[in-house]
């Protein structure tokens, strides 16, 4: 496990060494992958990302795992029976239409003819064998599906829930709901889907795959993808410098005008829901006192981390959704960069600096905060330097401890707060972020906070159907969540897809979902 604090910090000279030494990894990685039986061969895109692996929970492309359905998604490998264009509006994919029979009941065609990557066809019968074995073995999906009752009748399948429609077709658009064959398993993590491509090789680094001669949508004009696990950003950089790929999603913020003041690079952008956040562990004695969370919530420098450490491409948070959706246009009070405020809070909680360390204690013990955060989206340790420095001004002494084995350190509970980056509304519904992250229940809710209050208005939710209510419940859900001091939102960036001039038809979504897929190509 590797560890950092205060009076060992990592330096830049560090990172490029682990950088040149990555770069040699990825360099052997591929070349070995060129001469491998697995290896597609042809016209071959090599797409380097910090987006896929252990650390995300998507490390393979088995939608009903944990988030493995984002990579099966993104890798053109599964689709769902529904997707979202570039506005966030639900439209048809595997199901070509859909009539709305009540409030809770939607009943969808099947498109047809489309055939599996194994040479089976899709029928409404194997949709519902795929959404019946979804919710038996995933952990998010029952919670947000609600499903009733599912019955088939030919090529259509009539679904009801306890959701409105309106909010069970945007879980049906989440990529665990992407319709796979499991009939033969997942040997090797070899996943059948419908979409373009085809895996023939799936591990922690990375994907190999080659085109679907049977895809419904029309030929892919790739041969195949070799979408490969680079998580340090100055590796990243070089790759992509060097030609060892053509496409890389995640660099850091630093060196996108390496690529975009020339014209053999293009940089496809689009804003989205991720945003940076840090929870508190209401488990933990350092961070019970209110007072004392809303002290480090005024201290953290929002500003300064979006517009010098995401170089711009980060606008500074109040609530989980961006101010610029319909989404986040909510009147929201929280916290402010306030240093004063701040020192005043912790002196009312009874803290000060009695030996004169430069750091506030109280009964004889200094107010430490170990701070949890993984690297695998380089601009966390970032934050996590950038808080140090702004909290060691108030007295608050941060110990950081950046892994991407971050999981088994949330299990024992030896964390105050855990910084993260996190998508909140994948599906434009703000439900989705308070189910998996807030909610006493919710699988991603690591600092076990609970509000009565927030289970109520969630309760009140989920029977209501007028978007304009469901709008104002959440936002008083929000407002609780801030008022609470239960989770510090400091912002929200944008997604850049950066590649060389020859790459075409490869774009950034809102949704982080839809990369790979029949049009991209590589001109000659």
């Amino acid at each position: 496990m590797f560890r950092y604090n205060q009076q060992k910090d990592i330096s830049s000279s560090w990172w490029r060494r682990v950088g040149v030494v990555s770069m040699l990894l990825i360099s052997l990685f591929v070349l070995a992958g060129c001469g491998s039986s697995d290896a597609p061969k042809g016209k071959i895109l090599h797409y380097g990302t910090t987006a896929y692996g252990p650390a995300m929970e998507n490390a393979g492309l088995n939608p009903h795992v944990s988030y493995q359905g984002w990579s099966a998604v993104r890798y053109g490998v599964g689709e769902t029976l529904v997707r979202f264009t570039e506005t966030m509006e639900v439209a048809p994919w595997l199901a070509d239409s859909w009539q709305m029979i009540d409030d809770h009941t939607v009943r969808f065609h099947i498109r047809d003819g489309v055939i599996f990557s194994n040479g089976k066809p899709l029928t409404a019968e194997l949709v519902k064998t795929n959404l019946e074995e979804l919710v038996r073995e995933h952990d998010r999906a029952p919670k947000d599906l609600k499903l009733e009752a599912i019955t088939v009748e030919g090529p259509y399948i009539t679904i009801q829930s306890a959701n409105p429609v309106t909010v069970l077709l945007t879980f049906l658009a989440d990529p665990y709901s992407a319709i796979v064959d499991l009939s033969d398993g997942a040997p090797n993590g070899l996943v059948v889907g419908t979409g373009p491509f085809k895996a023939t090789k799936v591990s922690e680094t990375g994907v190999s795959l080659v085109r679907n001669d049977s895809y419904w949508g029309g030929a892919p004009k790739l041969d195949g993808v070799e979408v490969l696990r680079i998580t340090d950003g100055d590796t990243l950089t070089m790759a992509l410098q060097k030609g060892d790929i053509e496409v890389a999603q995640g660099l850091p913020y630093s060196s996108l005008n390496l690529f975009s003041d020339t014209q053999a690079f293009s940089i496809s952008s689009a804003a989205t829901s991720r945003v940076y956040q840090v929870a508190f562990n209401f488990m933990s004695p350092a961070v019970q006192d209110k007072r004392v969370r809303e002290a480090v919530a005024s201290a953290i420098d929002k500003g300064q981390f979006a517009s010098v450490l995401l170089n711009g491409y980060g606008v500074p948070a109040v609530g989980p959704f961006p101010s610029t959706t319909k989404l986040g246009q909510m009147e929201l009070i929280g916290p402010r960069y306030d240093e004063a405020k701040a020192k005043a809070l912790l002196a009312e909680a009874g803290y000060r600096d009695t030996d004169g360390d430069g750091y506030v204690d109280k009964g004889g013990q200094p107010l430490t905060i170990r701070w949890l955060t993984y690297t695998s989206r380089q601009e966390l340790p970032l934050l996590a330097e950038s808080a140090q420095a702004t909290l060691k001004k108030i007295g608050i002494k941060v110990v950081v401890n950046a892994t991407d084995a971050y999981q088994s350190v949330l299990k024992q509970g030896d964390f105050d707060v855990f910084a993260k980056a996190f998508v909140t509304a994948p599906t434009g519904d703000g439900t989705y972020y308070f189910k998996t992250n807030i909610l006493s229940e919710a699988v991603d809710n690591v600092g076990q906070y609970k509000s009565p209050q927030i289970e109520h208005l969630m309760a009140d939710l989920e029977a209501t159907v007028a978007p304009e209510a469901r709008h104002s419940l959440l936002q008083q859900m929000v407002q609780q969540v801030l008022a609470d001091e239960a989770v510090i939102y400091v912002a929200h960036l944008k997604m850049n897809l950066v590649m060389t001039e020859k790459v075409i038809n490869f774009k950034a979504y809102p949704t982080d979902y839809y990369e790979i897929t029949k049009d991209v190509d590589i001109e000659p």
